[in-house]
């Protein structure tokens, strides 16, 4: 199986990622995490540190495929899930899907591409670009983190869009939202009544998975030395859990952003007129 998950930038994409790896391990998995973007620290709560990039390393082998072994771009992380960033160009200078395909050619080269039940991309997705929709087209499904807010909700529509636009030509399917670090849901179902999609799970806002992102750790390895964040982590295995049965997964509908926009403003606006007092 592999997955691609999206999210705008700081909506907690990449602590999710990590932790739904872990999960899927803990489920008896082999686990691959490919971090694709730019800043490399997509399995920073993995191994604690930022392990070097699939670019950086071709670059210092001079681009000969034949120098490179997996032990120098595949990273061991917690909970026995590998970990692998692709790195990317300086900012301006180059495209970030380019990386992403340089990085499944030399994973297929190394015969490692093929040999994980899992393969997890963890992707930037504050605009879904031609580069950054690049592991789209080796997922089989998408799955999209966003919170309770209208900022992220929208970035979720132009992600469901890349996938409606793949699901032409490929098998991929929009498994589901994740809701991360929200108190409630409204604005979410508000959105999903327009473009039906499943929501897998809504991770309520706990504060020790903001701050697991800091300490370099995943929610099951705090949980290691303080018990009262096993239930916490029972979110994390419910999601793998529903990916592992293999959903059937949509291909979402098209909703302009122009319908999105007025949908959404329009939700804010009666819950602003809800609590203003009323005149007399």
């Amino acid at each position: 199986m592999r997955l691609a998950v999206y999210g705008k930038g700081g909506i907690g994409k990449s602590t999710t990622s990590c932790n739904i790896s872990v999960a899927l391990a803990r489920r008896g998995k082999k686990v691959l995490q490919i971090g694709c973007d730019p800043k490399h620290d997509s399995t920073f709560t993995l191994t604690g540190y930022l392990i070097p990039t699939i670019i950086d390393t071709l670059a210092e082998k001079d681009y000969h495929y034949e120098d490179v072994w997996p032990e120098d771009v595949i990273y061991p992380g917690y909970g026995g899930v590998a970990c692998v960033e692709a790195g990317g160009p300086p900012a301006g200078a180059g495209c970030g899907g380019y990386v992403v395909g340089e990085t499944v050619k030399l994973l297929k080269e190394l015969n490692a591409f093929y040999e994980y039940d899992v393969i997890l991309f963890d992707v930037l997705g504050d605009v879904v670009c031609g580069g950054f929709a690049a592991p789209l087209n080796y997922a089989d499904y998408c799955l999209i983190v966003t919170d309770n807010g209208f900022d992220a909700l929208f970035a979720a529509n132009r992600i469901a869009a890349s996938v409606r636009e793949k699901a032409r030509t490929r098998s991929l399917r929009l498994a589901g939202l994740i809701g991360n670090r929200t108190s409630k849901r409204d604005l979410i179902d508000k959105y999903i009544s327009a473009v039906p999609m499943p929501v897998i799970e809504v991770l309520p806002l706990i504060e020790d998975i903001r701050i697991s992102r800091v300490k370099g750790k995943t929610i099951f390895e705090m949980a290691e030395t303080d018990p009262s964040l096993e239930p916490v982590c029972q979110y994390y295995l419910n999601i793998a859990d529903q990916l592992l049965a293999q959903p059937e997964g949509i291909v979402p509908q098209d909703t302009p952003d122009r319908d999105l926009f007025t949908l959404l403003s329009d939700f804010y606006s009666n819950v602003t007129a809800e609590k203003a007092p009323a005149l007399v």
